[in-house]
């Protein structure tokens, strides 16, 4: 088994509803975002995919959420733009391009020191 993994980033805004904290307030960060798939074989030149094929797959992925406010989209309506809810749209919306590969997971970083992985 193969497991390829790419990372990208994005910078955004955002605020947590319903938070009792500093992060109710309007502030940024600069997300880091892995995302990782399995491959069982290669293909006819010893690749599982190209990894410019995957980085420009997550590029488009993250173009829509990047230098905005991310509680003004429709995919955080109705839930908080938390980083782990970040972290399963982001793996939600790549597994719709991951065919034939098994998506592993998705992980994302709001700072050096704290990130969340999504699987399902």
């Amino acid at each position: 088994m193969f497991e390829l993994s790419i990372t990208g980033d994005f910078a955004s805004a955002h605020f947590l509803r319903n938070y009792e904290g500093p992060c109710k307030n309007l502030h940024g960060h600069t997300w880091k975002v892995e995302v990782t798939i399995q491959s069982e074989k290669l293909n006819e030149i010893g690749l599982v995919v190209d990894f410019r094929d995957m980085k420009q797959r997550l590029k488009e992925i993250l173009m829509p959420i990047d230098h905005v406010c991310l509680n003004d989209l429709p995919s955080f309506q109705a839930v908080n733009p938390s980083t782990e809810n970040l972290a399963q749209y982001i793996y939600r919306e790549f597994a719709k391009v991951t065919a034939p590969f098994i998506l592993k997971h998705v992980r994302v970083w709001e700072s050096e020191t704290s990130s969340v992985t999504y699987w399902e």
